[in-house]
């Protein structure tokens, strides 16, 4: 099924939208005007209601900030298909169900085109789900949902190819990367100085008018609606804390076989596969929370069915709150009232949280071409050896496979651990947001520092491999 599977997606790489990669070399300035262009086409896409549709409420704002979506407007569905036609396909791959050899380009642009035909067909699938859940409602035509249903179509395209023409090279890092990071710090200012739900003007308005308790101000309100004080605390801890985890490391001395004396230093960092697991984990948990929602919808809205009572129970009355089943312990408490009235919730919640993310952290390591051998043989051609063993691939990576794997597992540990923590303090933007967001700030600000040097001086690129 390997690579046989991946060839048929040849005949649709014809057809499919693409943007070029550049035929010349994109100056550093030109790049940050794309990346600036890609940026306002999302915000503005995030403002447009989609026709046809009501203004809605949203019961579950943490999960849209991760997805970089916005209830009821053109990115409705954000960047959750892509994502989730990613996480589909890297559990292929690392399982070898799907045989690809990444580092063959042929193999790696139908890897591409798969990635994109699943992401337009999870785009389908999801937009579907909402429309036969009911989620806009019960009483919408054929004819405004089927409207609804191409306006989500065409939106998740256009990201799509947003995404492409950021990572094609006209622009710095990724799509995916810019909105998840837009996203979040849309919403941490949202939640700290809204008129109507914000900490300093929405909920201390509500607290001095005697709507909620000073408690209820502190600690924040079961709903979760009004930011709180210790929400605030734990948003500027968790920024700290993760700012902090991004320099720590353990560093591997190197020498250069080409140069006697010239001596280096090979970093591995305590986020080694980064924050991809706990976006790859919330991927997982959001679509257990649309299915089951859909599923049980389908079923008469029957609390009772055996299935409903596995995949997920919801409140009749407010059909996107889960009460029950796998849907509501993969979602976190709204902040820190919720973990008290709920704790085996939340204890629940925190541990299938610690295991996804241990789990893809492992799988991202073979997938994303990080284990041990392919590093040892990527030092061992670019010239670099270890001193006092002798210049061969394997010494390398016998030291690697040391430290690499236990890195791996405990830095997807300490990312779900802080992502959890932060949510059940009631985290602005979620912990997850705030990592993803940490991690994307430090990776574009060395990915600036790099193009600057190789713009000023241009012999910098072949250092670089570039």
């Amino acid at each position: 099924m390997g690579g046989r599977f991946l060839n048929l997606f040849k005949p649709l790489g014809r057809v499919l939208p693409e943007i070029k990669v550049p035929e010349r070399k994109v100056s550093f300035n030109e790049k940050i005007f794309w990346t600036a262009m890609v940026l306002i086409v999302y915000l503005v896409m995030s403002e447009i209601p989609l026709y046809g549709l009501a203004a809605q409420g949203d019961e579950y704002t943490a999960l849209r900030v991760i997805f970089a979506s916005n209830r009821g407007t053109l990115m409705e569905l954000g960047i959750g298909p892509i994502v989730t036609a990613g996480l589909i396909l890297q559990l292929l791959v690392g399982s070898a169900i799907i045989k690809a050899d990444m580092g063959d380009p042929q193999d790696r642009s139908l890897f591409t085109v798969a990635s994109k035909v699943f992401s337009i067909v999870l785009t389908g699938v999801q937009a579907s789900a909402y429309l036969i859940s009911g989620m806009y409602g019960t009483t919408l035509g054929s004819g405004v949902a089927i409207i609804i249903f191409l306006q989500l179509i065409a939106a998740g395209l256009v990201v799509m190819l947003l995404d492409e023409l950021v990572q094609k090279g006209w622009g710095l890092g990724s799509g995916i990367s810019l909105f998840i990071m837009a996203g979040v710090a849309q919403q941490i200012l949202w939640q700290t100085f809204a008129p109507a739900t914000g900490l300093f003007l929405g909920s201390l308005q509500t607290t001095l008018n005697g709507q909620q308790t000073w408690t209820q101000w502190v600690l924040g309100s079961e709903s979760g609606a009004y930011g709180s004080v210790i929400g605030l605390v734990a948003t500027i801890g968790a920024f700290l804390v993760a700012i902090y985890l991004e320099g720590v490391r353990v560093e591997i001395p190197m020498t250069y076989a080409g140069y006697k004396g010239f001596r280096s230093r090979y970093p591995i960092k305590l986020l080694y596969v980064s924050n991809l697991p706990v976006i790859f984990a919330s991927a997982l948990f959001a679509n257990v929370f649309f299915f089951s929602q859909l599923i049980w919808s389908q079923l008469g809205r029957d609390n009772s069915n055996i299935i409903v009572t596995i995949l997920g129970q919801y409140d009749t009355a407010n059909p996107n709150t889960p009460i029950g089943g796998l849907a509501y312990f993969v979602t976190s408490p709204q902040n820190f009232q919720g973990v008290i009235l709920d704790p085996l919730r939340a204890l629940a919640y925190l541990g299938i949280l610690v295991a996804f993310c241990a789990v893809f952290s492992l799988i991202w390591l073979e997938v994303g071409g990080l284990g041990p051998a392919k590093v040892a043989k990527q030092l061992m051609d670019s010239g670099m050896e270890i001193p006092g063993y002798r210049r061969s691939p394997k010494p390398i990576e016998l030291i690697l496979k040391r430290y690499i794997p236990v890195v791996t597992i405990l830095g997807g540990i300490v990312v779900a651990l802080i992502a959890g923590v932060s949510d059940f303090l009631g985290a602005f933007g979620s912990g997850t947001g705030i990592l993803l967001s940490v991690g994307i700030i430090y990776q574009y600000y060395e990915l600036l520092m790099r193009e600057r040097a190789a713009e000023m001086f241009p012999a910098f690129r072949r250092i670089l491999g570039e």
